[in-house]
Order: structure tokens, then sequence, then C-alpha cells
């Protein structure tokens, strides 16, 4: 018998890569094991915002409590850190007198009209604005607003080099998920390649032992043998007839359907935080919305109402997306367009359009009045565009079709309470249909000159 060459290769290489896999998998944990104490979490060192530190400048005072009082009494007029309708208030403390800053807060007024020096000329600086009294203030309270005044203003701590890195690591041991999964493609491979060497050594083999191997009979390829077929044919051509018609049908009804249009505004307005975190009624903006048959475009001034006060937002308003000083640079957006000079509190006179992109259009035949709706109808503007108080950016919820339209008006009831316009025709049309309540369709809602006229 002739002897195999290598006959005994394939189990050799099986050993080889076993023994390379567990070297190189303890090298890796033995380094992970070596990392110092002080870099195995960098998210441990990190020093967060020291609190409690900050002395107030009036030797007492709870700077928690004077924060609520604050936020309630005064950041109406007043920052921390910029003008505003007054001046900025932080390290007030330094610059006045303790005792005449509580003068100053309970009855500014009469603190003028006695001729103080500094309570005239902040009285003449700030455009002769007068500053509401707070005579049911008591020292302790105003001790309490002194004190957060004084607290230093906090700086980000800057993020640590290795955190996201840190961050990205996975698995016990701190083993990075890169380094397993390199480990597994390794296996693979050697695997495969011992796979390969053994089929090798068994077709040498059989070979030396004069085993013949099967040699692989010419088979009729199967596009040929579904060709000859003519019934698997007839089948395949009807069902590709069928699917294409469907999807041709789709395509055609998806046209002047927008649903899920969402364009980049020249000004980043946030839904969320105005509609959702402050909980501002969608008709405090879109009042036109109760009158009009649209719901109208707000005026820029009807934003200025609330950031001539608001030149940036809070740190905890910032996320993962959209950072602090994203938000305040949409607000000087805002100031450019209207030409609002916030160091001055003035305004310049030089203006730009905004030039919004609209989301929500109707096609012209179809008439859609907001007012029968909204104040009529009683009707949630979230009825018909979704979860606004969720929305970052403003999208098409709905997609806002006839058939949509039309199985709203069939599954929703007319309210009746306090509605005197819908009495009579109601009662009539109760007794026509037996029920208790008429939905929108029952009472005409769907005839074609209500939309199309």
């Amino acid at each position: 018998m002739k002897k195999v060459i290598f006959r005994h290769s394939a189990v050799r290489m099986l050993v080889l890569s076993v023994s390379l896999f567990f070297s190189f998998n303890t090298l890796v944990l033995a380094q992970d094991a070596d990392i110092p104490g002080d870099q195995a979490d960098p998210q441990e060192n990190v020093a967060g915002p020291q609190e409690g530190n900050v002395e107030a400048a009036t030797g007492s005072g709870d700077a928690a409590a004077g924060k609520s009082l604050f936020n309630s009494l005064c950041a109406a007029c007043h920052k921390l850190d910029a003008n505003s309708i007054g001046p900025p208030l932080r390290g007030i403390t330094a610059k006045r007198d303790q005792q005449w800053l509580k003068e100053w807060i309970r009855n500014s007024q009469a603190l003028i009209a006695s001729g103080d020096d500094e309570a005239v000329a902040i009285y003449n600086e700030y455009n002769q604005v007068a500053m509401p009294p707070f005579p049911q203030l008591s020292d302790a309270d105003i001790d309490n607003i002194l004190a957060y005044t004084s607290e230093e203003k906090k700086v980000p701590e800057a993020k640590q080099p290795g955190a996201d890195a840190a961050g990205a690591g996975g698995g016990a041991g701190g083993v990075s998920t890169d380094i397993v999964l390199g480990i597994l493609a390794f296996v693979l491979l050697m695997l495969l390649v011992i796979l390969y060497l053994v089929n090798k050594t068994l077709r040498r083999f059989a070979t030396a032992s004069g085993v013949e191997l099967p040699v692989g009979q010419k088979r009729t390829p199967i596009w040929r043998s579904f060709v000859q077929n003519q019934f698997l044919v007839l089948v395949t051509s009807v069902i590709l007839l069928l699917v294409a018609g469907y999807a041709m049908y789709g395509y055609f009804m998806q046209v002047g359907i927008d649903q899920g249009y969402q364009p980049v505004q020249p000004i980043h307005f946030s839904h969320k935080i105005h509609a959702g975190d402050n909980q501002i009624e969608c008709k405090f903006c879109h009042s036109s919305a109760r009158v009009s048959k649209t719901s109208g475009i707000p005026s820029l001034n009807v934003c200025m109402n609330c950031h001539k006060s608001i030149g940036e937002v809070a740190e905890e308003t910032a996320t993962e997306e959209y950072s602090k000083d994203f938000y305040d640079k949409e607000i000087q957006k805002l100031y450019a367009a209207v030409g609002w000079d916030p160091a001055a509190q003035a305004y310049t006179g030089e203006q730009e359009p905004v030039k919004w992109v609209r989301i929500h259009n109707l096609p012209d035949f179809a008439y859609f009045n907001h007012s029968q709706h909204v104040e009529v109808g009683g009707i949630a503007c979230q009825t018909c565009h979704g979860p606004v108080q969720e929305m970052e950016i403003m999208y098409q919820d709905a997609p806002l079709t006839m058939g949509w339209c039309v199985n709203c008006h069939r599954e929703t009831n007319v309210k009746m309470e306090g509605n005197e316009y819908y009495e009579k025709i109601h009662s009539e049309l109760s007794q026509k249909y037996g029920v208790e309540e008429l939905t929108v369709a029952q009472m005409g809602g769907i005839e074609c000159m209500k939309c199309h006229y």
C-alpha cells in the first residue's frame, strides 16, 4: 500500500490553531488586567459639577429656595448673566449693599422718590421701567434670592480623553467588542482551513487505497427545466403580472401623499420644548385656527413676547443631538430676523424675512376649515397633526388623503355639549337613524359638496 503523505496534517493544524487561539485570548485578557486602576474606568474619575462649595456672599440664605423664588418673581425681567428688561443679577451682592438691595426689592419706587443716587441712576439707565414692589418678601426670602445670585456660574466639565473608548468597550473584563469579533473571525477562518485540509487528506487516502471517487454527472440546468415546463411558466407569468399591477397601483396611489414629510426650517423650532416641556397651547401661537380657515404662520412678534427675556435655554434642555449652544444660536437667528439687540434691549429696525417651509398642504380642490374643526367640533390638534408635543422637528404625521378624512367622519361623533348650532338637526336625525349620538357622516359629513364645491 502506498504511504499517504501528510496523513496527520489535519490534526496538526487543529492543534496549532487551538494553541494560537488560547495564546491570543490569554494575551488580550492579560493586557486588560494590567490596565492601571486610575485608568480602568475613566467615567469614575470625571469630576462632576461641584455643588455646595460656593458660599453665599450674603453670609446666609438657601440658594435652592432662592432659585425657586427667582424663577417665579424675578426671571420675567432679570437674567443672571445678561441684560434683559433689568440688569444682570449674578454677583449683585458684591456691587450693592445688602440693606440697600432689600429696600430696592421691597419698593424701588419709594427709593427713587427719596432721591437715592444709585436708585435714580438705575431707573434712568433701564429706560425708566418701574420695577414692581415685593413687600410680601421677608428678610429670609430676600437672603435666599441673594444667595442664589451669589453662586458662581457652573462651567460644564470637559470630557476626558478615553471616556468614549471606555464606553464603547463591552463584555466581561472590559474586552473590546472588536477584539472578540476578531477572535471569532480568526476561529472561523481556521475551521475553514481545517475542513479543506481534512477533505484533501481524505481524498489522498482514498486514492492511495484504490477507492474510486464518485464523478459528478452532468445535469440539466434548472432554468432549462423550468422553460420546458409550460405549466410553471404560465403560473409564474400570471403571478408576475399580478404583482406588477399591484405595485404599479400602490405607486400611483402615493402620488401627492407627503406623510412623513419633514423639511428643515430656516430657524429650528422645537415643538417638543414649546408644546411639550413648557406646555404652551397650540392656539396660543396658531391663534387664527380658532376663527379662520387656516391655522396661519405665527408672527415673529408672538415669539418675541417670550424671547425678549429668554435669550438662552437652560442647561437641562440640551440633548445628545442638540446642544445648548445649538439652541442659543437659533434664538440669535430669531433676534436677527426681527432686528432685536439683546444688549440694548431695543429694536434696531433692521429686519430679515424668514422663509418658513410649509409642511401640511391640501390640494386646491379640497376645502378644509380649521375653525369648524377646532372650535365647533372641539377636535384636538393632535388628532390630525399627531403627537406634536413630542416632535423635535415638525413633520406630517397623517396621510391627509380623502379616505383618511372620510373614515374620521364615519367614526367621530358630533359633540353636542354647549353647541346650540346642532341641537335641532341632531334631534331630527337621531329619530331618523334611531341612535342617541350621530357621527359626522350621518349629519352629511361625507357628501361631496362638503369638501369639493
